[in-house]
This record gives structure tokens, C-alpha cells and sequence, in this order.
């Protein structure tokens, strides 16, 4: 039998212990940051030294998976998504995330925890997305910044025969400052503090816990580090989520294990826990591929998503342009993806210097048969899933270097507390050569502006995209921009011209920026790991 306990306060009651039994297998399904995608896409894989693509994912053939596995092991399956569902396609940004409810409620999760792009929507939209997905939603952290109660209960409990399972969500601290503030106003973040680690013992201890896990948005390089933080000394494993890492064999730290089941559906982590007389005695983990071949798409599902997809997709599927070469986003400092982008940017507004944030989602566009391959508007929304005006403005020099050396830090810190996401930002019309292993604010060793040295005095306009809340003085995290511009066209609307004038194009990798250390092809830096993406 398997029983639910979603509260927010620590409760004083306790369960029975359980019974000598056999050896009892639960396993434990994880999704991460799925992003919107709601169907098989093309996927990137790195095999034998080169950059490989594989038809992945889709929400009809994870729920396939998932029913295998249930049959396999049937009610002792536990399914658990880590956060970012509801952005990061065309057919979420348009519906505000409604396309997902009526789907993610019939997929069979038991838990499911916001993630960092929970918020893009506003809060309530948030609460009310969720609410509709029938299921336990938990996290520890976020609160009504007014009256401070939680938005969510903090942990769930399921009992298996006997066996007792807690989950506590958290998500992201940092959420105000990596997302555009407004997407967050109302809502209030804890860190990882004193009253988390109070949290994990109390629930540990008092619910009688056989296996407490932290299912956690906070990326593999701060997940490892909780990992090895005392605040996790109750906790057994950390469900992690948010970087897109693929790992396959759990990353061991100090009190926890550390596991991240890739991105956009493409992938389901699957854990398997050996338990005897109620004492975990070993485990299993692979990260399971979400082939269609293998998976096919369950027709109860892919019924909703046809539906859920109905009114936006004349839309979405209009063609926009073309590419004769892969653009794809998943290396941490040059992508085709974001030079396409960039150079977008900068064709539309004239600028020295035009910036991509520093994201890791977009599904490949892969030619096909040596022939250009289409580019629609859900790709365009895949590679850019919020949409903003374009922004100009100038900075000199100097700025301009401070402002990458910050940003550096935030990809390649030695100390995990200190990074943000991960991957650099990108950029058109400036080539910059770095080592990612110096230390803060002496990265940098040259930049170039449109072949020139840059010179510290100088004045140089920058593009970038507005981010609401932001003061209209700041540009991409550059403060005191001077002349600031805001266009009265999108970054959709830049790409789409572009492409119109300019399809099809060849995105390449162009050192842009360059670290020897990385090498041309670097898809993770995770200090301290053997961990390789795969």
C-alpha cells in the first residue's frame, strides 16, 4: 500500500516501525527540467569525441516508460519531477504554461517540486498551474513574502510495506537575480541554512524516516556541495535538478548521493533502493534514454498533448527561415545557437556588441540528407522561450571587462556557493581569449571589438534584451549603461528578419571566447567529479 503525508509543519506523531520482511525493492523515477517539450525532439550526445544527434523524449512515450516500470516493480514505483516544467516552448510561453496541467496529472507522478522557471509566469499562475497537476507539490524554501507562509507544503512521505520515504523540496535561492526579477515578485527564498538542516533532522527523526531524500533546483555544482555540508547529514540521496547534467553513476559525497537525469524529457533517472527488515542494504541507478523506438508513445497521452497543442500550432509550426548546419546549445562557453543568435542582434541594431544570456536549453535543429534544414517559430521559442524587447546602450571598455570578469565567475568559481547556472554569456562582434581557471577578476588575457583591441575609455554599444524589473540603466547585468535604448521590436522579431534576409545560414563554432584549458568542446565543469557529460 502506498500512503501520502504532504504537510508543512513538522508533525509530532510518529509511525509504526516496520516488520521483518524479505529483501523489498523500491524504485524511484526521476524527471528533470523537461522544459515544455512536449514531444520527441532531436537530442545532442557526445560520443567518441564528436557531437551526435539521437530523436529523444516526448511526454506519451516517458509515460510508456513509466508504466513499464511500474509493471515491473507495481506498487513500490515512486515518480518524482525536480522542477522547470512549464517553461521553455512555444506552447507553454503562449498558454502561460495551460497546455501542461491536464497532461502532467494523468503521467502518474507522486511528487513534483518547482523549479528556477516556475515563476516566469507570475506567482499566481504558478500556484494555479500546479495546483493542477493533482498531485504532491513541495518545497521548503519559498514563502508569501508578505504574511511569510509557505506557498507549499515542505515534504512529502510515502509508505511502501512498511518502509518509510520522506522527499523535501528546494528550490533555488537565487531565483530573483537569475530569472527577471518581476517573474518573482510576492514570492520570498530561504537558502541553505540552519533551518533547512533543522528541517532535514526534525523530519528524519520524527516521521521515523527509513531513506529522507532532497529533491533540490540548485544545480549539480551546489548539489554536490549540500552533498557534503553537514546540513545533509540526515539525508541519504539528493534527487538534483537544473544544470541539465547527465549523470550515470551517482556522484558520492560526504551524507548523500547526488544524481541529475539530463533535461527536456529526453532522459529518466531510475533508482532502484534494496531494503531488508526496513534497512537499506544497496542500490541501483541508470539514466534511462527516452528512445521512441524503444518507448512508444502512449496513445492516452499523446492524445492531450495533440489537443493541448491545437490552438497554437499554425502558429508555432509556420517556417522562418533555414540553417545548413546544427545549431545547437549545450557546450559552457560558444554555441551555434547563440552566434546565430547574437548575430541576429547585432545585424538588427547595429551594435558593437550584442549579448545571449547564458542558457542551456534548445533542442538541436539538425539538417537532414544534406538538404537545409527548416527553422519554425517553436524552434525559435525553444532556443529563446522568453520574449523581450531588444535593448541598446553604452558602455565603455572598462565596464565591459568588469562585467565579464563577474560573469566568468559566476560560470567557472572553484567554489560551487558562488556560481550561477554555469555557462558564459555569448556574444557577436567581441573575441575574448580566458583561462577559467584563474582567479576572480583575472580571467580575462584579451578582448577584441570587431578585430580591434578594446581600449578601456572607449564608449561601445551593446545589445541585449530587456529583463522586466532590471533598471533601465542596466543591460545584461551591466550597470550604468549610458544612451539606453529599448527597441520597439523583440528578439523574435530580430531572429525573424534575419532569417528572412539572411536563410539559409551556417552557425559554426568561431572561438568567439576561447580557454585552453576548456579546450573547443566543453559541456561541464563539475569541480572535484569525474563526472563527464555523455
Amino acid at each position: 500500500m502506498l500512503s501520502v503525508s504532504c504537510k508543512t509543519e513538522t508533525p509530532k506523531s510518529t509511525a509504526s516501525a516496520t516488520s521483518t520482511k524479505d529483501t523489498l525493492s523500491i524504485t524511484i523515477l526521476q524527471t528533470a527540467d523537461i522544459h515544455g517539450q512536449l514531444d520527441t525532439h532531436p537530442e545532442l550526445f557526445w560520443e567518441n569525441e564528436k557531437v551526435v544527434f539521437k530523436n529523444r523524449g516526448g511526454l506519451a512515450n516517458i509515460k510508456t516508460l513509466f508504466e513499464q516500470e511500474r509493471k515491473k516493480n507495481p506498487n513500490r514505483t515512486i515518480i518524482v519531477d525536480g522542477g522547470d516544467l512549464i517553461q521553455g516552448s512555444g506552447y507553454t510561453a503562449l498558454s502561460e504554461g495551460k497546455v501542461l496541467p491536464e497532461i502532467i496529472k494523468n503521467m502518474g507522478y507522486d511528487v513534483i517540486i518547482p523549479g528556477n522557471w516556475e515563476v516566469v509566469y507570475g506567482k499566481e499562475i504558478m500556484m494555479d498551474i500546479m495546483a493542477g497537476y493533482e498531485t504532491d507539490v513541495i518545497v521548503q524554501n519559498m514563502y508569501h513574502d508578505k504574511t511569510k507562509a509557505p506557498l507549499f507544503p515542505s515534504y512529502s512521505i510515502k509508505e511502501i510495506e512498511g518502509v518509510r520515504i520522506g522527499f523535501i523540496g528546494l528550490n533555488d535561492p537565487d531565483v530573483p537575480v537569475r530569472q527577471n526579477p518581476v517573474f518573482s515578485e510576492g514570492i520570498g527564498f530561504s537558502g541553505l541554512d540552519g533551518e533547512l538542516k533543522k528541517i532535514v533532522d526534525d523530519i528524519k527523526v520524527n516521521e521515523k524516516i527509513d531513506v529522507l531524500f532532497l529533491v533540490t533546483h540548485i544545480g549539480i555544482f551546489k548539489q554536490i556541495e549540500l552533498a557534503n555540508n553537514p546540513i545533509a547529514e540526515n539525508a541519504d540521496y539528493i534527487l538534483g535538478n537544473d544544470t541539465h547534467e547527465r549523470v550515470r553513476v551517482p556522484i558520492q559525497g560526504t551524507y548523500a548521493k547526488v544524481t541529475e537525469p539530463g533535461a527536456f524529457g529526453s532522459f529518466v533517472g531510475k533508482l532502484t533502493l534494496h531494503f531488508v527488515d526496513g534497512t537499506l542494504v544497496d542500490d541501483a541507478y541508470e539514466l534511462i534514454d527516452v528512445d521512441p523506438e524503444v518507448f512508444p508513445a502512449d496513445e492516452t497521452i499523446q492524445a492531450l498533448v495533440d489537443k493541448a497543442k491545437a490552438p497554437y500550432k499554425a502558429h508555432l509550426e509556420t517556417v522562418v527561415g533555414y540553417t545548413n548546419t546544427p545549431i545547437y546549445r549545450y557546450l559552457t562557453v560558444e554555441n551555434p545557437m547563440d552566434n546565430m543568435i547574437t548575430d541576429a542582434a547585432r545585424w538588427k541594431t547595429g551594435a558593437d556588441i550584442s549579448i545571449s544570456n547564458g542558457f542551456r536549453f534548445g533542442n538541436p535543429i539538425v539538417p537532414k540528407n544534406g538538404k537545409p534544414e527548416p527553422i519554425t517559430r517553436a524552434n525559435l521559442w525553444n532556443l529563446l522561450p522568453v520574449n523581450e524587447p531588444v535593448k541598446t546602450g553604452k558602455a565603455t571598455g572598462k565596464q565591459i571587462k568588469d562585467w565579464l570578469e563577474k560573469e566568468m565567475h559566476n560560470a567557472f568559481a572553484q567554489n560551487p556557493t558562488e556560481r550561477f547556472g554555469g555557462w558564459l554569456v555569448r556574444f557577436s562582434g567581441m573575441k575574448v581569449n580566458f583561462n577559467s581557471q584563474n582567479d576572480k577578476g583575472n580571467r580575462i588575457s584579451a578582448i577584441e571589438v570587431n578585430g580591434e583591441p578594446m581600449v578601456d575609455e572607449q564608449y561601445y554599444t551593446v545589445s541585449a534584451c530587456v529583463r522586466p524589473g532590471d533598471p533601465l540603466d542596466n543591460l545584461c547585468r551591466i550597470p550604468n549603461v549610458k544612451d539606453v535604448e529599448v527597441m520597439d521590436y523583440t528578439i523574435h522579431e530580430a531572429v525573424e528578419a534575419y532569417l528572412k534576409k539572411n536563410s539559409p545560414i551556417s552557425p559554426s563554432l568561431e572561438g568567439r571566447a576561447y580557454c585552453d584549458y576548456l579546450g573547443r568542446y566543453s559541456f561541464s565543469t563539475v569541480p572535484n567529479t569525474d563526472y563527464k557529460f555523455q
